[in-house]
């Protein structure tokens, strides 16, 4: 059905850049030198210093605002909720750091501590994240292998392997706090842009798969070093199944069963969720009954099941970081940093929106580096925020970062009083809770269809860093899964998708010509458009996409018309009998002063700008002289989308249109920014030939003159008719 749209009819003149500037004065704007910009960033006021504070402690703004009544309950039963499943969350995902579980009650409480004081979400639980749990355990897997020579660190005199993997573990995490810090005093928390939502999904499934195969050997009860590197996956893959025949089917069993119950109770969960005042802690329930059925029966001495063991009670007092552990693990410990606040500030993100409220991405880098750097002091490893356990936090209530302090009070009070009623859990439990609670992160290869359909070049950004991170490391994968998304950028950037535009009838719009059935092309008149910044990488694409959208290339219609004035020289001088008057004065029109073509000017140099007389290209010419003939006497160039030019591309540009020009093919450039302008002025861009009034602000401005100027060549009724 059409709907009737409303009418605007407006007359004004039609304005060039030069007529426009001479109409409407702009305004001169003075840009501050750059050392008035860094003395009023130094200076400090009352109100600056207030600003910093508030901004530095966000703790200040949202408790003078903390409704008591309406909020606190929520926070208590968030809190209590939330804590029981970082509890476990915390146990798991200590096997895949390579640590005793009971390190895992240490990152659930330490860095909740901190980021209750400097965070500025409300919502996102902070601990434990199966990712960065099992980048951590891949760096202390590498300097203590289980059984095998450590590396070759003097911290390590005197402690056995669990403590030697404890301070590779908090040294890591440390530098990681350090890096985050530091990113985040120097501004710089933009970076996590270029992880986009593709590359994350993609590298959290590959992450997702390593901690699948990680946790076999606990679920299966077999005994499978851990293994480090490129391919590392096929490796481990490969010593699972040579002992496949060794399995302990208590483990199997049990880990089966728990799987199966904790995931049907969690999709029932989701599905009644609206009427379930607070999720069901089903992790909770079956980590009790685990231990009940396990400490009843004797699992470990009957059956030679691995449990938890002895679990650390109270609180170990700090320790230092290795300098040397800094020196073995940089590499490894900035993606770390990255990954960890990538996912921390998307799930952040999700959650203040929908509850209206802004978060700062560079405090966010300064609260999860205090953080970090606190838990690590307290052999903690690496926090950052898991989605399903933020997701517990929001949905049972919580309304502020008060749930997530009660939730370290639940971990402290495990850790000080309860630790040792988990000893008898069997660690092919935790395994089971590990693998469960990756349905979400392995369900994102539902992913590849859809965005094949939709975004070919984003589909292989997620299977190339999925794949790169599956088989070469979660490291090198990061690291891949980047250069592949550059690249894509730079594909998209180098190799635009330039178009040649029409007028729609009866309007002032331009649009694809390939894309409209009723569209007005005006003879000799081209309008070509690059949707994209032009620079040094793309400027030979762009020239080269103008020759096919003209249909010819003026370099070489220019070389053949001088050859045609050469030729036609040496026939005059010969008085060749096809070279009549007649026909000279058909070829040559004539002169500025309106005096005859003198024949023997035709001795000209190969300028043909230099001719003291107009040549009629299409007429026809003597046998054995072929020109090339031009039927477009206007090139429209539209500009609208080219952000910036660099230095290259400049010098590009204006050969390109020198050379249109010296074939006689007005060139008008539309739509330019304003700072492009200003760009293309102060690189001395213009000349003699290149002038400031082939710039017009419209590109149907740039049409109307350009038949006006070609009237008697252009059949433009239908456009001149229409009112701007």
């Amino acid at each position: 059905m059409v709907t009737l749209r409303k009418q605007y009819v407006l007359s004004r003149p039609v304005y060039s850049e030069d007529s426009f500037a001479e109409y409407h004065e702009k305004i001169q704007r003075k840009h501050k030198p750059v050392l008035d910009n860094v003395k009023k960033y130094l200076t400090c006021d009352a109100k600056r210093a207030k600003a910093a504070a508030l901004s530095f402690l966000p703790i200040i703004g949202w408790l003078r605002i903390y409704r008591v009544r309406e909020w606190l309950l929520g926070d208590v039963v968030s809190g209590i909720s939330t804590g029981l499943v970082a509890i476990m969350q915390g146990l798991a995902f200590s096997l895949l750091a390579s640590l005793p579980p009971s390190y895992g009650l240490y990152t659930a409480f330490f860095p909740v501590l901190t980021y209750f004081l400097f965070g500025t979400s409300r919502h996102i639980s902070v601990g434990s994240f199966p990712v960065l749990s099992l980048m951590v355990g891949a760096v202390v897997t590498r300097l203590v292998p289980e059984g095998g020579p450590h590396a070759n660190i003097t911290e390590f005199e005197g402690l056995n392997e669990d403590q030697r993997r404890v301070l590779v573990a908090s040294s890591v995490t440390f530098l990681m706090g350090i890096f985050q810090l530091a990113m985040g005093v120097l501004q710089v928390g933009f970076i996590v842009v270029y992880l986009s939502d593709t590359l994350v999904s993609g590298f959290t499934t590959a992450a997702a798969v390593h901690i699948l195969v990680s946790q076999l050997k606990f679920v299966l009860g077999l005994t499978v070093p851990g293994i480090n590197g490129p391919l590392s996956i096929i490796y481990t893959l490969e010593k699972i199944f040579v002992q496949i025949t060794s399995t302990n089917i208590c483990d199997l069993v049990m880990s089966l069963v728990i799987m199966a119950v904790v995931f049907i109770v969690k999709e029932l969960s989701d599905r009644y969720k609206a009427k379930l005042p607070v999720p069901i802690p089903i992790e909770a329930i079956t980590t009790v009954i685990a231990c009940g059925v396990s400490y009843g029966f004797n699992f470990e001495e009957r059956f030679d099941v691995d449990v938890v063991g002895k679990m650390v009670s109270g609180y170990e007092s700090p320790i230092p970081p290795s300098v040397e552990v800094f020196q073995e693990s940089a590499v490894e410990a900035f993606p770390i940093a990255i990954v960890g606040f990538a996912v921390a500030f998307s799930v952040a993100k999700v959650y203040s929106i929908k509850h209206d409220y802004t978060i700062d991405g560079n405090q966010e880098l300064v609260a999860f580096g205090i953080s970090n750097i606190f838990g690590a002091s307290f052999r903690s490893f690496a926090a950052s925020t898991a989605l399903s356990r933020t997701a517990v936090q929001e949905s049972s209530g919580g309304k502020t970062q008060i749930a997530g302090l009660i939730s370290a009070l639940m971990a402290m009070i495990v850790t000080v009083a309860l630790g040792f009623l988990l000893e008898p859990l069997p660690r092919s439990v935790l395994g089971a809770l590990v693998i469960v609670n990756l349905k979400g992160m392995l369900m994102q290869f539902r992913e590849i269809p859809y965005l094949w359909r939709k975004d070919k070049p984003e589909c292989v950004v997620w299977v190339g860093t999925c794949l790169g991170a599956t088989l070469l490391g979660l490291d090198l994968g990061l690291a891949l899964g980047l250069g592949v998304e550059l690249l894509t950028v730079v594909f998209r950037v180098q190799f635009p998708r330039c178009s040649i535009l029409a007028n729609i009838p009866g309007t002032d719009l331009y649009r694809n010509r390939k894309d409209y059935l009723q569209i007005f092309e005006p003879q000799g008149i081209k309008i070509f458009r690059v949707p994209s910044p032009i620079f040094f990488a793309n400027i030979e694409f762009f020239r080269n996409k103008l020759v096919e959208a003209v249909g010819f290339n003026p370099l070489r219609i220019f070389r053949k018309r001088n050859k045609a004035i050469k030729k036609l020289n040496k026939l005059l001088q010969k008085r060749d009998l096809d070279v009549t008057e007649r026909r000279v004065q058909d070829l040559f029109g004539q002169a500025a002063n309106d005096s005859k073509v003198n024949l023997e000017e035709l001795d000209l140099p190969a300028d043909l700008r230099d001719l003291p007389f107009t040549v009629n290209w299409n007429a026809e010419f003597p046998a054995g002289i072929s020109v090339p003939r031009v039927d477009v006497h206007s090139l429209i160039l539209d500009f609208s989308a080219v952000s910036f030019l660099d230095i290259s591309a400049m010098k590009g540009l204006k050969t390109a249109l020198k050379e249109f020009i010296q074939i006689e093919v007005d060139v008008y450039i539309v739509s330019c920014d304003a700072l492009v302008l200003e760009q293309l002025h102060a690189c001395v861009f213009f000349d003699d030939q290149i002038q400031t009034s082939m710039f017009f602000p419209t590109l149907h401005d740039a049409m109307l003159e350009a038949l006006e100027k070609h009237k008697n060549q252009s059949r433009g009724r239908m456009l001149k008719e229409t009112k701007l």
